[in-house]
């Protein structure tokens, strides 16, 4: 069976710190531990942490020592970002949670895991995401928190 690879954005990392959200994103980095799932992060994510407290930055580095996949990204995520930008899916001041699924889609990501309900994980963004994806000749990309997928709760 093969290995689901999990796009895994900044909020995610950040919320191993949060009690409310802790015990899910702290199992979902058990899940990349045991092979249940393979991490993949993106030069988006690392920029975004450059700005985090040490401790998330830590997180961050543990997830690329536990083998993460880096995705650069590419003019072809750029254009895919735009477009979700030019349908007003988002707006330019969150371009970054665009670059984050633009990106995952590119790359055929089975999933992106994300607690920004905001902007990311909602249903009407993920519905216009994909309606995007498959005009553009790409197939839709599930879009879950980690509660919704880890198979693990870990108390902090």
């Amino acid at each position: 069976m093969k290995i689901q690879r999990v796009y895994v954005d900044t909020s995610v990392i950040g919320e191993c710190f949060d009690a409310e959200f802790a015990p899910w994103s702290l199992g979902l980095f058990e899940d990349f531990r045991l092979g249940v799932f393979a991490p993949v992060v993106s030069t988006v994510v690392a920029r975004e942490m450059a700005d985090a407290p040490a401790h998330v930055r830590d997180m961050y580095d543990d997830l690329l020592r536990l083998g993460a996949e880096e995705l650069v990204l590419t003019d072809e995520a750029l254009g895919l970002a735009d477009a979700y930008q030019t349908r007003r899916i988002l707006t330019p001041k969150y371009y970054d949670d665009g670059t984050h699924i633009a990106l995952a889609t590119v790359s055929g990501l089975d999933l992106v895991v994300s607690w920004n309900f905001k902007h990311i994980v909602h249903f009407d963004r993920i519905r216009l995401f994909n309606a995007v994806n498959i005009e553009r000749g790409y197939r839709p990309v599930e879009i879950r928190s980690p509660r919704d997928v880890t198979h693990f709760e870990i108390e902090p």
